[in-house]
């Protein structure tokens, strides 16, 4: 079997438009478990809203959360890889918001805090399927370790505050996008890739056994390091660009596609 490890981003990969995982896909998952290959999630959600992901797929292996600040166990909680945005990072980005008045979400022992209610919070919470805390004092948390910060606003005013933000922190953390509206700090080794390498030596596999599937920005590390890196039909097009492989979008049941083609087909 040349793949042994397969790592799947969610959001606009694994998932369709409706959130919804086709049956096919289902199906094409299950016997590529059934013969041995692991499988595990790739996402910049938090690990509680992941593991809502596994269950519907019968998963059993550690979970890549935070953009791979975090690799978590299902069974027993146990934690393998960890990665803390640095402190100082976290206090200049709240003190930046603060200033800007922008929306900033933070994760404290896999709970999501923000400062107050409004529409940016609660469409997140929604697309993630997670709840969230309030806490107006939110500075207060800076203190505390976390494995990611983001900032929610517009795709534009993203994008003309990145070169500021890279100036002053781009030696101290890793800033990628999962979404065009999601602008998102980790520690420098928090990146899908580190962790995509991690798990394949805990699995005893190479890099080369490895295909990592995904969409966006914060895919690009993962794509790197895997022996098969695929970008979706809909991926951002400099994702494409890397790309051992494209695949079908979301809708079209791509990641079906994927393992079928590289997987399945070797053990038909």
């Amino acid at each position: 079997m040349k793949y042994k490890m397969l790592a799947i981003d969610v959001d606009d990969t694994l998932i369709d438009d409706q959130k919804r995982i086709s049956d096919d896909t289902r199906q094409a998952l299950a016997r590529a478990l059934a013969i041995g290959v692991r499988v595990t999630l790739a996402t910049g959600r938090m690990h509680a809203s992941a593991k809502q992901i596994a269950a519907q797929l019968k998963l059993n292996v550690p979970l890549i959360s935070y953009q791979g600040a975090l690799i978590k166990n299902l069974e027993d909680g146990a934690v393998l890889y960890e990665r803390h945005v640095p402190i100082d990072a976290v206090q200049f980005l709240f003190d930046y918001a603060e200033r800007r008045h922008l929306h900033i979400q933070a994760y404290v022992d896999d709970e999501l805090y923000v400062k107050e209610d409004n529409e940016k919070i609660q469409a997140y919470s929604r697309l993630s399927d997670v709840p969230y805390r309030i806490e107006p004092d939110i500075e207060k948390l800076s203190r505390l370790p976390m494995p990611k910060v983001i900032i929610i606003d517009e795709p534009d005013k993203l994008d003309s505050l990145m070169p500021e933000l890279i100036e002053q922190l781009g030696e101290q953390v890793h800033i990628t996008k999962s979404k065009p509206n999601f602008l998102e700090f980790m520690h420098k080794e928090g990146t899908k890739g580190h962790a995509v390498a991690y798990l394949a030596k805990h699995f005893n596999c190479s890099l080369d056994e490895v295909i990592g599937i995904g969409d966006s920005w914060n895919d690009k590390e993962m794509l790197e390091v895997a022996g098969l890196g695929v970008a979706m039909g809909n991926a951002v097009q400099p994702l494409k660009e890397i790309a051992d492989y494209i695949t079908h979008t979301n809708n079209e049941d791509g990641v079906c596609h994927v393992v079928e083609k590289f997987i399945l087909s070797d053990n038909d």
